[in-house]
């Protein structure tokens, strides 16, 4: 009986923590009134107080201004790697799931090839190519989670296509493509917001662990990802600098991973 309950209420937090998220990201100023650049040397490194409940950082500026306005570049790039993510796996997977079997084999060995590799590997290539950037980071990251996301609607899809609706609705003649669009894919997107939002946490960490090696947003932008890169050299006499953007990171991703399984769990009828 106490399962359930502490699950719930752990449900209930995530969802609250990913709801200030994204006002944060939506509507900053509601949260704070100060400017995340204004810098003022003369208050460098200031640990948390009254007047900065956080601190500041090595120019003076307020840390948790930095922190709620970063909120908005990490949940950008995070929910744009997934978009881009869904949208390639779910045209990759109908095609291979609907199409003839030589498409089938030869989609399936190139999202083989894609595993072969890991995610920020070939989110670092991709740069290489196209240089640093936000829609490049974003594209980049997008590129990893693709494979997920096309082996689930592949499975789906065979497996909709088999299913007693669809052999009804191919004794009326209907055309193919009109059968697959009507009654296989929406059949198929089912696991599709459930892989999503658990893949939002690790486009999230993707983003800031770019950011944290340069190749996401550039100063004087505020960043998670690029607040940690900037604090790595004074944690010893700052260490609130990394601190609290690192605690910031960790909330937003813990959330989205337990929203993320219980929509899992919800989905498979485990309770």
């Amino acid at each position: 009986m106490s399962r359930p309950l502490r699950l719930r209420w752990s449900v209930i937090l995530a969802s609250l923590l990913l709801g200030l998220a994204v006002l944060a990201a939506v509507w900053p100023s509601l949260l704070t009134a100060i400017d995340p650049l204004y810098a003022n040397p003369l208050e460098s490194n200031q640990p948390p107080s009254a007047q900065h409940l956080v601190g500041t950082d090595l120019q003076g500026r307020d840390l948790l201004a930095r922190i709620i306005y970063g909120a908005r570049h990490s949940l950008i790039i995070g929910l744009g790697a997934v978009v881009v993510s869904v949208l390639a796996g779910t045209v990759l997977g109908l095609l291979a799931g609907a199409g003839p079997n030589w498409l089938d084999q030869l989609i399936s060995r190139a999202i083989d090839i894609l595993c072969a590799f890991p995610s920020i590997l070939l989110a670092l290539v991709f740069i290489a190519f196209t240089g640093p950037g936000v829609p490049n980071l974003i594209l980049a990251l997008g590129l990893g989670g693709i494979p997920s996301f096309a082996r689930v609607v592949r499975s789906q899809v065979q497996v909709a296509r088999t299913s007693g609706y669809v052999e009804q609705a191919s004794t009326y003649a209907l055309p193919r493509w009109r059968i697959i669009l009507r009654h296989v894919l929406p059949n198929a997107l089912g696991p599709l917001p459930i892989l999503a939002t658990l893949g939002l946490g690790g486009a999230i960490i993707g983003s800031s662990g770019m950011s944290f090696l340069g190749l996401g947003p550039q100063p004087p932008t505020a960043e998670w990802g690029l607040m940690l890169s900037d604090s790595r050299n004074y944690l010893r006499v700052a260490w609130w600098t990394g601190v609290f953007p690192g605690v910031a990171l960790t909330t937003v991703v813990i959330s989205a991973t337990v929203v993320g399984r219980w929509l899992q769990r919800r989905y498979e009828r485990r309770f």
